[in-house]
């Protein structure tokens, strides 16, 4: 009897050795799988999904044995909570290491680059056609309401217009997340810069409200994209409101034109009146024509001091300033030029 219950013993410290090794070795085998992704994926865990139903989705991309997960959890519990998103996954991911990302939240972060120098119109259309975006914006003229701008505001405006107010950036944002929301941050971002930059600006330039400075950085934003010369672009335009001349500006002209533009200004185009066409009116045109970036704002406030009253394009790039209209038609007889030199070139080209 004694013997027997010896025997019984020495089978039952074996057994519970031998499920000891097989639980140790199931529970390192996890600690160790690399599951097999070939590359990246998105990998979505819905709103009330568990560890055990994010498993049997990593069943197609491993050899994951369920009582190896119920082991497994006994010796990590704090992956016992997952978050619900959609996650990307890396090329040959470990187990472990998928299930920490869910655990944590990290899920997969999209973006979206909302550009200078397009118009709201253009950043919607952007918007709508961005991955994993849910898109509640159809019309550029719902924004001013829905960003429920006060008269207080630095984007206040008698046109309920947005445009010029939304600052051009990448913007990330998880899955599910509206475009509203996006807009939003871009309108937050441009007010917080406009605050802290508008005290130090230059006091003597014809510019009263940080509205006004939204309108002239986007004639900048417009008319280059030369870093060195926006800030000499300010400099004509505040030296011509100054003296009172229009600022003559093609980019605030196709503006006015709208949906009708085809690409082609012509001299019925300059002559035709509307709030925008600065061939005709005085001064600055009712609000911005397109989003500046925070460069424009700065040269827009900041101007180069300078005698020019007049810019063209160079035709190889950049601009000719000049300080009188003598010299100025003389620059734009160049720039006539060495256009047709270059649509010469371009047909050469398109033969050979």
């Amino acid at each position: 009897m004694k013997r027997f219950a010896i025997c019984l013993f020495v089978i039952v410290v074996l057994s519970l050795a031998g499920a000891g090794y097989v639980a140790w070795q199931k529970i390192t085998t996890l600690d160790m799988l690399t599951l097999n992704i070939a590359q990246p994926i998105e990998f979505e865990v819905k709103p009330g999904s568990n560890l055990y139903k994010v498993v049997e989705q990593l069943r197609d991309y491993g050899d994951i044995d369920e009582l190896g997960v119920k082991l497994w959890l006994k010796v990590h519990p704090e992956f016992q909570n997952i978050q619900s998103g959609v996650y990307e996954i890396p090329v040959n991911s470990r187990f472990v290491d998928v299930v920490t990302m869910i655990s944590n939240g990290t899920v997969k972060q999209f973006s979206i680059t909302l550009i200078e120098g397009l118009t709201a119109n253009q950043w919607l259309e952007a918007l709508s056609s961005s991955e994993g975006l849910e898109h509640d914006l159809v019309e550029p003229s719902t924004l001013y309401s829905l960003l429920n701008i006060s008269d207080e505001s630095f984007c206040a405006n008698a046109y309920a217009s947005v445009e010029g107010c939304l600052l051009p950036d990448t913007y990330f944002y998880t899955k599910g997340t509206k475009s509203s929301e996006i807009i939003r941050r871009s309108h937050e971002s441009m007010g917080k810069f406009v605050k802290e930059i508008w005290p130090s600006r230059f006091k003597d330039i014809p510019i009263n409200t940080p509205y006004e400075a939204l309108i002239l950085a986007s004639i900048i934003e417009k008319e280059t994209a030369i870093e060195s010369e926006r800030s000499e672009i300010a400099g004509v335009f505040v030296n011509r409101l100054d003296k009172n001349m229009r600022l003559q500006t093609d980019p605030t002209v196709i503006y006015g034109i709208g949906k009708d533009f085809d690409g082609n200004i012509t001299r019925k185009h300059l002559r035709t009146p509307t709030p925008y066409n600065t061939y005709v009116i005085k001064g600055l045109p009712i609000t911005p024509i397109a989003m500046a970036n925070k460069a424009s704002i700065e040269a827009a406030l900041f101007p180069a001091l300078t005698d020019s009253l007049y810019f063209v394009a160079t035709g190889t790039g950049g601009h000719q300033f000049s300080t009188n209209l003598a010299d100025h038609n003389k620059a734009l007889r160049r720039y006539l030029q060495q256009l047709k030199r270059n649509n010469a070139d371009n047909n050469s080209s398109n033969r050979n």
